[in-house]
């Protein structure tokens, strides 16, 4: 069986307390081993913040920790009750977005790999409106279905990656009229046609689908960032763990200042930029163990 899906499995028999522990040994000992895991996430670190030696080797190692904490956190899901998503998550310059939700209606939403991103779409459905989302079809098939079932649970719907079909989805849902939210993971790109921007200073490619949705349905596009923070007294206690969310709403752009043959690498230029300054301010939760596409 894999690993991954006998840990998902045997999680939700084992002590919250455990599975954390657990995880945080074995991020610590996978960052001892110096494994392309490790080498990547340098790289990425690296690029983004300049940083090298000893101050970067203790980055990776808090991102390693991090993101295990994430991975914790997805195997705890379906003993996460609606009262702790509540108090892990915290919003931040949320105004602003949430009305344009509304005019919308609904949004797409243009997300990174910071944080935790279901936690945030739980929140979203719990207080804001139905979350659809895309993920990348994990093999075995056994774990992305796994995956998508321990998401259904807390409200999100997913879509496999599967090229032009899934974006027709995407683009059925964001016109039907219903206040729903289309988040998508966006900074790094798996489609093999990233949209080429500036972030981090660097040249990269990002997906182009948030901008290429957001312009086809006529939805605001918003940006969105997560990143930890401890948690302490009453809402430490009513969210059952040490640690929290931030969940930072950024600018919401109207797509129709973005018409045109470059709107969508406009668009996306204009999401990357926003953030990658917000990643920039907490590279420790951006959990980038993967090849990223930088171009330059």
């Amino acid at each position: 069986m894999n690993s991954l899906l006998l840990a998902m499995r045997v999680a939700r028999y084992t002590p919250r307390s455990l599975v954390r522990g657990g995880a945080r040994l074995g991020a610590t000992v996978g960052w001892l081993r110096a494994g392309k895991s490790r080498q990547r996430l340098e790289d990425n670190l690296h690029r983004v913040t300049g940083l090298a030696g000893k101050e970067l080797s203790r980055l990776s190692h808090a991102g390693m920790v991090s993101a295990a904490r994430y991975y914790a956190e997805v195997l705890e899901m379906p003993r996460i009750t609606s009262e702790q998503v509540r108090a892990r998550l915290r919003f931040v310059n949320e105004k602003d977005a949430l009305a344009a939700i509304k005019r919308g209606p609904g949004a797409v939403v243009a997300l990174g790999h910071s944080g935790n991103w279901d936690l945030v779409g739980a929140k979203t459905v719990l207080e804001i409106a139905p979350v659809t989302s895309v993920a990348e079809v994990l093999k075995p098939r056994e774990v992305f279905d796994q995956f998508v079932e321990l998401r259904a649970k807390i409200g999100l719907r997913i879509y496999g990656h599967e090229g032009s079909r899934t974006f027709r989805e995407l683009l059925r849902e964001a016109k039907s009229g219903e206040e729903r939210i289309v988040a998508l993971l966006a900074d790094r790109d798996i489609s093999g046609t990233g949209t080429e921007v500036e972030m981090f200073g660097h040249r990269v490619k990002v997906a182009p689908g948030p901008a290429a949705l957001a312009i086809a349905s006529g939805l605001p596009l918003l940006t969105v960032t997560s990143y930890y923070e401890r948690l302490r007294g009453a809402r430490r206690r009513a969210a059952r763990s040490k640690w929290g969310l931030v969940m930072e709403f950024g600018p919401v752009f109207d797509p129709a200042d973005f018409k045109g043959a470059d709107g969508v690498q406009a668009l996306s230029q204009a999401w990357a930029e926003w953030l990658g300054s917000a990643i920039e301010k907490h590279p420790q939760d951006w959990h980038m163990l993967q090849r990223f596409g930088w171009v330059e």
